[in-house]
């Protein structure tokens, strides 16, 4: 994998389990989307995007599973249609990568500690009230306690101011995800999007949770915002895939 186009999560994954996080460098992209947008929704030349992707791609040596993302909690599981409209996808395939992208949303990998079995998820808050981790475990139809979750690059509790309505959607499921918000301005509270992940992992189960400590808001020169950037941004990608049998 090229290291100068991003990263592997940092977990105790089993052997046969792969994962690559994107940075915004590396690309042919200009402008606000400069340079590795992977996203061809939000207005960069679909060249630039291609090539971005085509660059990705052959970094990882795994086929990318793209979703349409809608901020809500369908999961796409092995032999879907292509291009689902989903916020999660899991596999059993070896080289077929789930992918989600992100700018301030909170990417999840997962998987399982003994069976060939990942999974990827994008959690913004809206997606995360309504349940897109419960949907994506479900989905994997594994025991929860084998699961293992790195969290990935996201806008932290520092930088996600959010109205009244965002916290109460939280609280209206769970009242102890007042923890997980700090008052801000007058009407307004921090939240924090790991606190509030690990919170919905720990009901289910998932006792395995790493990473979650990189701000995408913090960061101009290796991460995309939406927020920081005011909606005129590129997209990451949170790549995981099983890595084919010698």
């Amino acid at each position: 994998m090229n290291e100068a186009l991003g990263f592997r999560a940092d977990w105790p994954a089993p052997p046969w389990v792969r994962t690559f996080c994107t940075t915004r460098a590396g690309g042919v992209s200009t402008g606000g989307w400069s340079s590795l947008n992977l996203g061809d929704h939000c207005g960069d030349d679909p060249a630039h995007v291609a090539e971005n992707r085509r660059r990705v791609i052959a970094s990882i040596a795994a086929v990318p599973r793209w979703l349409r993302q809608v901020h809500g909690t369908a999961v796409a599981g092995d032999g879907v249609a292509e291009l689902p409209e989903a916020d999660a996808a899991w596999t059993r395939q070896a080289a077929t990568a789930c992918v989600v992208l992100t700018a301030d949303c909170l990417p999840l990998l997962v998987c399982h500690r003994h069976e060939p079995l990942v999974a990827a998820a994008h959690a913004g808050w809206r997606g995360l009230a309504a349940g897109v981790i419960e949907a994506t475990v479900e989905a994997m139809g594994a025991d929860p306690a084998e699961l293992l979750v790195w969290l990935g690059a996201a806008i932290g509790p520092g930088a996600f101011e959010v109205g009244a309505e965002v916290r109460e959607a939280f609280l209206a499921g769970d009242p102890q995800a007042a923890v997980a918000f700090l008052p801000g301005n007058p009407g307004k509270w921090w939240a924090d999007l790991y606190m509030l992940a690990r919170q919905r992992l720990a009901r289910l189960g998932v006792h395995d949770v790493y990473g979650g400590g990189l701000c995408t808001a913090g960061d101009p020169w290796r991460f995309f915002s939406h927020r920081r950037d005011r909606g005129q941004t590129g997209r990451m990608g949170n790549f995981i895939w099983i890595a084919p049998e010698p």
